[in-house]
């Protein structure tokens, strides 16, 4: 059964590497998954200073999300998923405590920076196209922004 907690800090080193695990998923090569490590590694004072959330099935992490909410506006900072859990809705759930989250906090929009392959899903949860922004971990790189409405 799929629950849903708070992050505690002492899983920061645990959820780097799920982080990275479910960005391999599409395939990148070592070189770039090195370049990606810096943007993807959770620390304890990241976890203690925003809201971030982990999906768990049997005491195993199965995904992590983090928001941040300044006025009416959210950024979903990350949304991971464990490799073997990918389409079994640890990602939609993980989304829905990240809309839920931000409502809560007064936004009325969600912005998602996302892996290209990453934004088919984000799309199917109704996130529309926003341009590009240059990817945290590649120079030269621009990955999809999207607008979801909360």
């Amino acid at each position: 059964m799929l629950a849903l907690r708070p992050a505690r800090p002492e899983e920061a080193p645990a959820l780097t590497e799920l982080c990275l695990r479910s960005k391999a998923v599409w395939g990148y090569d070592a070189a770039f998954m090195q370049a990606c490590r810096r943007e993807l590694t959770m620390t304890p004072a990241a976890i203690m200073s925003s809201r971030v959330q982990v999906a768990e099935v049997d005491g195993r992490l199965a995904g992590v999300a983090e928001v941040k909410s300044e006025g009416d506006v959210a950024q979903l900072e990350r949304l991971f998923v464990e490799p073997g859990m990918l389409r079994a809705g640890t990602g939609r759930q993980l989304l829905d405590w990240a809309k839920a989250t931000a409502r809560a906090a007064g936004a009325t929009t969600m912005l998602i920076e996302a892996d290209p392959d990453a934004a088919p899903f984000y799309r199917r949860m109704g996130a529309v196209d926003d341009g590009v922004v240059p990817s945290g971990s590649i120079p030269g790189r621009f990955i999809p922004r999207l607008n979801l409405s909360l």
